[in-house]
């Protein structure tokens, strides 16, 4: 069995995860072995039901594995209690799930600043830089329920952006945004590979793919290919 290396942003091995409804027992994943490199974009493709999201939320710490271990920087999030690894994610990891990552009773601009001190960071200067990268400095003091769809999605990766991320994760970060919007998205992403970081991104989207260094595809909780 080859050893997990020390200081890799993401390597996962041998992921299981199982649920029950009654007595019928269904394997999300079967076993998945995952590591992505600094500088490295990986797109996870799939059929819907294939594990994806479940994955993406085991390698986030969002969720934890039936089996398996996962590592971020070298530490593993696995097998830890949820104030440990939300220690981990504030530290290195960003996260952009599909599901709103943003608060509503704060300002954009607050969200964003809110990630920063949760990692016991505070960059004003920083925070105000990503809304510009995002094209939201002149909503910098709207509040989400305010924001158009594309507008969430971007403010959304802003947050995920806001301690420069070793790993940054994404479910489905272009779905439903129009072109513009998917543009800005899919450049970000890229830019923050490009620095050094290692982005994973689970999409449906061929553009998103064909954008990303390596393509991984889940078949019913199995990796088939990368």
């Amino acid at each position: 069995m080859t050893s997990l290396s020390k200081g890799v942003p993401l390597e996962a091995r041998h992921l299981y995860r199982f649920f029950h409804a009654g007595d019928e027992e269904t394997f999300a994943l079967r076993g998945v072995s995952l590591s992505i490199e600094r500088g490295e974009m990986v797109a996870i493709v799939g059929p819907s039901g294939s594990g994806k999201s479940t994955l993406l939320a085991c390698l986030a710490g969002l969720d934890e594995p039936d089996g398996g271990v996962v590592r971020i920087d070298g530490e593993r999030i696995t097998r830890r209690s949820e104030a440990e690894r939300a220690r981990v994610r504030a530290r290195g990891v960003g996260v952009l799930m599909q599901t709103a990552n943003l608060l509503e009773h704060v300002s954009i601009l607050g969200n964003v600043q809110l990630a920063q001190r949760v990692a016991g960071r505070s960059d004003p200067d920083r925070a105000r830089a990503l809304l510009a990268d995002v094209n939201l400095a002149e909503r910098a003091d709207a509040r989400p329920s305010t924001l158009s769809g594309g507008e969430a999605a971007r403010a959304g990766l802003a947050v995920a952006l806001a301690n420069d991320p070793s790993l940054l994760l994404a479910d489905e970060p272009t779905a439903e945004l129009d072109p513009t919007s998917g543009s800005v998205v899919l450049d970000l992403l890229r830019g923050s590979a490009h620095s050094g970081g290692a982005v994973c991104v689970v999409t449906h989207s061929d553009r998103v793919a064909e954008a990303a260094d390596r393509i991984v595809r889940l078949s019913d909780g199995i990796v088939v290919r990368g």
